[in-house]
């Protein structure tokens, strides 16, 4: 039985603080190949609707990686992205600011492949009043 399971509803978390700057946000736009003006121009950014540029939301999604690593007890299983079946951004994350992470085990199923736990995501920034990003992630522990 995997050791996911005795997380079922234990919050974990808030994680550190990551930083957002514009190069990690121009450096995600290169790699997605997702240049729009209003993640990579800061002059032309603002003059536009949050007066700055903001993070791409998958970068925000793609944060809760590491600070799914941090939240989680350690363990010599191989811990790999399995999906989501639910993402949101409820807010931007304006460059300059920090993100954390709070998660929740909602359920772990064993399966031939390994333990499939489905984990509650909530990204809060620094300077926004509300979540950033709200996800439900999949995750596969391989043993």
């Amino acid at each position: 039985m995997s050791p996911l399971r005795a997380l079922v509803g234990v919050e974990l978390g808030p994680t550190s603080w990551l930083e957002v700057t514009q190069e990690r946000i121009d450096a995600f736009a290169a790699a997605t190949e997702d240049p729009q003006w209003i993640h990579t121009e800061p002059v032309r950014a603002a003059d536009g609707p949050f007066g700055t540029t903001i993070a791409h939301g998958f970068l925000t999604l793609s944060l809760c990686v590491p600070m799914l690593y941090e939240a989680l007890p350690p363990t010599d299983a191989m811990v790999l992205n399995y999906g989501a079946n639910k993402v949101r951004f409820p807010a931007p994350v304006p460059a300059g600011s920090r993100v954390r992470g709070r998660f929740r085990v909602l359920g772990v199923e064993e399966t031939a492949s390994g333990a499939r736990a489905t984990i509650e995501a909530t990204v809060e920034c620094d300077r926004a009043g509300k979540p950033v990003c709200v996800a439900e992630l999949v995750v596969l522990a391989v043993a």
